[in-house]
């Protein structure tokens, strides 16, 4: 693990086949990272998110950009939907993944996510947009963000960092 200026950390996924597992003994220390329950593990269910991202991707109806990418939320209740971008010739009416993703978990019942994986073609990490990023912040302040570029590796952040001093529902509330 190695944390960058910015605060994010790298994990460096163990590839195996097709499936990505994380190595066992990485163990994120709770006070870099807004976790919502118990302290974070690389687990099963965050890699069964991130190979969920990347089966997504294979979706992408980009014949503009060509720009493929896919997303996976994690509802609070360990369910994992899957989005992927779609384009429009008009642009305007093209929909992220990370959208695609909330709206389908959203659709079934879902009010919270705890964690979003984010993946594109790109050998550097594709970040959520700033309309993704207000979504993301909807339905969870405290949202785990994993980022996976084309070789594999993962970083991951918060929902607070990227988007700090949000507007809210807890805005409106108080």
């Amino acid at each position: 693990m190695r944390k960058t200026e910015s605060n994010f950390f790298y994990i460096q996924p163990i590839v195996v086949s097709d499936y990505l597992i994380f190595d066992n003994n990485y163990r994120a220390e709770s006070h870099f990272f807004h976790m919502q329950s118990e302290e974070m593990y690389m687990n099963e269910q965050y890699a069964e998110l991130i190979e969920a991202a990347i089966a997504a991707k294979k979706f992408s109806y980009s014949p503009y950009s060509l720009f493929r990418v896919g997303a996976a939320i994690l509802s609070e209740d360990g369910q994992i939907f899957k989005g992927c971008n779609i384009e429009n010739v008009s642009y305007g009416a093209t929909n992220c993944a990370e959208r695609t993703a909330i709206f389908k978990g959203v659709s079934e019942g879902v009010k919270s996510i705890k964690a979003i994986a984010i993946t594109s073609d790109e050998e550097d990490f594709t970040y959520p947009c700033g309309i993704c990023r207000q979504v993301i912040c909807e339905f969870g302040t405290e949202v785990d963000i994993l980022l996976v570029n084309n070789k594999g590796e993962t970083r991951m952040s918060s929902i607070k960092e990227l988007l700090p001093n949000s507007f809210s529902k807890e805005t409106l509330l108080d």
